[in-house]
């Protein structure tokens, strides 16, 4: 593993901001702010908070961070990830925003952080070392053959499908990449990713990929991620986990543990956003399982 710290930058309008929301955010957003209190005074004077719960996305958010770093740094983004005014999202997506009163632009608090060096791809690699993989085949059309070679199956892909949809479509969000080459230019953006949080911007992020490996080279090449509404045949990447889904999946894995060979795993398979390092745990829960 490399020592790469996830420290994303937030463009709002063409001002930028550290994230997650420490010292360096606070003091770029407000003139008048200097120490932690001051920073603490702000935050509380524009929250919101009604005797009665949050009623939706942006209610929540502002009682836990305030208005101008909601308008700023959450809204846009937010309304573009999940395509949807945020007062039309459910107040439990955002159960607490980080706020930190230190100068500390370190996303995560973990104590060990990185990347695999070359990749995540290079990991793969070591995996797949003398083992059969098939590609460009679709189990679920090929079911009863590949069923008949298995002792068991771990079926990470979408749940709802593995059941042909039968009590319901589950709602997922999509992403379209827009990848470009400069070669005449060595740094675009000094970063691994910015976060454009206005809601006018179509993409949410911009990644430059050679800043997650510190590579030196000639060149550079970035990423510009577009959320996008998902239809069938195309890619999956984040479960709609609003209530109506929830209850949905829920039905769903219901059946799915009624069954005898077949595990379902990783954010499809669980309708459930994983981190990285969230869902090797949950790899390797399945092993012990399997082991047992």
């Amino acid at each position: 593993m490399n020592n790469y710290i996830n420290s994303p930058i937030a463009n709002y309008k063409g001002t930028l901001y550290n994230l997650p929301f420490n010292m360096n955010t606070f003091t770029k957003l407000w003139d008048d702010v200097i120490t932690p209190s001051d920073a603490l005074q702000k935050i509380e004077s524009q929250k919101k908070i009604t005797q009665e719960s949050p009623k939706n996305l942006e209610e929540q958010a502002i009682s836990l961070v305030g208005t101008d770093i909601y308008e700023k740094l959450v809204k846009g983004y937010t309304e573009k990830q999940w395509g949807r005014d945020a007062k039309d999202l459910p107040s439990f997506i955002i159960k607490r925003l980080p706020v930190r009163f230190t100068f500390n632009n370190n996303y995560f608090n973990d104590r060990y952080q990185g990347i695999p060096i070359g990749g995540y791809n290079v990991i793969i690699d070591k995996m797949l070392e003398n083992v059969e993989v098939k590609l460009n085949t679709d189990y679920l059309k090929e079911k009863e053959k590949l069923d008949k070679i298995a002792d068991v199956i771990l079926f990470t892909g979408m749940i709802d499908e593995y059941y042909n949809y039968s009590l319901g479509h589950l709602e997922y969000r999509s992403l379209k990449f827009e990848t470009q080459y400069f070669p005449e230019i060595d740094n675009y953006q000094g970063n691994a990713v910015v976060n454009y949080t206005d809601r006018e911007t179509p993409y949410t992020r911009i990644m430059e990929h050679k800043h997650f490996d510190f590579l030196d080279t000639k060149g550079t090449v970035i990423t510009k991620e577009y959320p996008c509404q998902w239809e069938p045949g195309m890619e999956a990447y984040y479960p709609m986990n609003d209530e109506k889904n929830n209850q949905l999946y829920e039905k769903y894995r219901e059946l799915a543990q009624k069954e005898k060979n077949v595990l379902f795993g990783g954010r499809l398979g669980n309708y459930k956003y994983y981190d990285m390092d969230k869902i090797v745990e949950e790899a390797l829960k399945l092993v012990e399982k399997l082991e047992k």
